[in-house]
């Protein structure tokens, strides 16, 4: 059967598992959101602008699996670009797709607006190049072996891909059968690499697992938690893997804060004999300024779609092949039964002005099973890290590339990936008043989140890095937040609240749990403008060594 293109490539969307698209309309793309909003296993979102709608792209991906953002040619394909850059810097799976002019207009190379005057169709293309995995600009010839390629392409690597679409292209007739997508490992070198890793295995006394972030993108947090369950091993997580287990789970150790951890941690990872890596990542943000780094019990390093172990690399064997292969595997199973405390302990509150390192402790004792947890860059990221989740607990933070603003969009897209979870965004005020307009489509499709809004008056952990914490660089724009609340939320309900001391942010959050049933709640917390996080501190100190 034959079907047109701009239909195929909405049956590809719903196909891998998607069933909500965002993005915003142009004249060059009304074929392609005809074709979605005609699918009713699509739902498709008009955001506030083409950044934000490629931050709820990245967000829902996060939780779901794989997302996608649609655009206008050149002034919305750029618009949306750091978003997409920032998916391509941490392995989110997000299809970028443009409604592009017509071919005649492409090959008469004429002056269309949203080009430039001395027109390029293919520049911005061009550009993705740089931020995706591949790229395709559709023809009448091409089309349907193109975009089949570009999804086996994100499917395979779990980073972006792009598609260029022309008006006229959407309607050329195309066959609609799915291929089947085959992404299997080398035989050869799996079984010699399971067996290597075995041996491994067995021979320590005392493993211990790092596991990160591409195990949340190769979707195998099941599979990880059958691991340390079968085996009886030790894991700990990085940052950007927050969440992957559960942190109450007795074979987790608590985060991998390195020579910033607790004593316990420190103790616990001190007599360990072998670390195995499940998608680990060593950036600057991720190990705290590089407060953790790989020694040499660090041999076994499985990552997206190759494995290292004991120096030697394996090519073309896949993360999720690897981890199910040893899952059967004759490893023996580990005696150390230890458990160890994990996250903050708790505080006793008081009146006096709040300080940021009685924030996180007071969250803490609030978080449920089930919830979805946002974190924003700067020094929130941090100290929220280090918060003791509940079971089945979604944590998403954009440690790698850490564009402010990313959090509140990344938020409802993560909320429309899974409306069944409890939504706690916190946020600063300096990166919030970014992309605060996308909090209108939180009120639209009626997500009633948790919103913890830091106000220290500007941009504090810049204030850290400067020279000169006073540099006006660092000031913002003081906002009226509850009016611009108002603004946005369309007159659905909604509850204000303020926190200037532990003991008035214990009884917001207290409020905020009944509340947040009917309404979005806004829990501002105001500290002083030079008020760090010891962590967030130590880790700049760390930092200032080293560079």
């Amino acid at each position: 059967m034959k079907i047109k293109v701009a239909d195929y490539l909405a049956k590809r969307i719903v196909n891998i598992g998607i069933d909500t698209v965002f993005g915003l309309p142009g004249d060059y793309n009304f074929n392609i959101l005809d074709a979605i909003i005609q699918n009713s296993d699509l739902e498709w979102v008009n955001c506030t602008n083409e950044l934000n709608a490629a931050y709820s792209a990245d967000g829902y991906a996060r939780i779901k699996g794989f997302g996608a953002v649609v655009t206008t040619f050149g002034v919305g394909e750029l618009s949306a670009i750091n978003g997409i850059g920032g998916a391509y810097a941490e392995n989110v799976p997000v299809i970028k797709i443009a409604g592009v002019p017509k071919t005649a207009a492409v090959k008469q190379n004429a002056i269309l607006h949203h080009n430039f005057s001395n027109p390029d169709y293919y520049a911005f293309e061009h550009a993705y190049l740089n931020v995706t995995e591949t790229t395709a600009f559709l023809t009448e010839e091409n089309a349907k072996e193109e975009i089949d390629r570009v999804f086996e392409t994100m499917v395979r690597t779990r980073k972006p891909v792009y598609l260029a679409l022309p008006m006229d292209v959407c309607n050329h007739l195309i066959e609609d059968k799915i291929p089947e997508i085959k992404i299997k490992s080398d035989p050869d070198t799996l079984k010699t690499a399971v067996e290597k890793i075995t041996e491994m295995i067995n021979s320590a006394k005392n493993p211990v697992i790092i596991t990160d972030y591409l195990m949340k993108r190769f979707r195998l947090q099941s599979e990880v938690r059958e691991f340390i369950d079968k085996f009886n091993i030790k894991i700990t997580s990085m940052i950007m893997g927050k969440g992957l287990v559960n942190e109450d789970d007795p074979h987790f150790i608590g985060m991998n804060h390195g020579i910033l951890a607790d004593e316990d941690f420190q103790k616990t990872f001190g007599r360990v004999d072998l670390i195995i890596g499940f998608g680990t990542l060593f950036s600057d943000l991720n190990t705290l300024a590089f407060s953790y780094l790989p020694d040499e019990r660090f041999k076994i390093n499985i990552q997206g779609n190759f494995t290292e172990i004991d120096g030697k690399k394996y090519e073309n064997i896949y993360a999720d092949d690897v981890i199910k292969r040893l899952l059967d595997a004759d490893i023996k199973a580990k005696d150390d039964t230890k458990t160890i405390f994990k996250g903050y302990r708790e505080i006793e509150t008081s009146d006096n002005p709040i300080k940021t390192d009685e924030i996180f402790p007071v969250l803490q004792s609030f978080l449920q099973e089930n919830d979805t947890i946002t974190a924003e860059t700067g020094i929130i990221a941090y100290p929220a890290s280090k918060m003791r989740l509940k079971k089945d607990s979604n944590y998403i933070s954009q440690t790698m590339w850490g564009s402010i603003g990313w959090a509140t969009p990344a938020s409802f897209g993560a909320a429309m990936a899974d409306r069944t979870k409890r939504l706690i965004l916190f946020t600063g005020e300096g990166s919030h008043q970014l992309t605060i307009q996308e909090l209108a489509n939180m009120f639209k499709y009626e997500i009633k989140p948790i919103i913890l809004l830091l106000n220290n008056s500007g941009y504090t952990i810049e204030r850290v890095l400067s020279n000169n914490p006073n540099d006006i660089f660092n000031n913002i724009t003081s906002w009226d937040y509850k009016k611009a609340l108002e603004l946005f939320s369309g007159g659905k309900n909604f509850k204000y609240l303020s926190a200037k001391t532990s003991n008035e942010l214990k009884e917001a959050l207290t409020a905020a749990q009944t509340i947040q049933k009917e309404s979005l709640v806004y829990i501002e917390i105001f500290t002083d403008k030079m008020d760090v996080p010891a962590i967030v501190q130590q880790s700049v100190d760390n930092a200032k060594k080293r560079f």
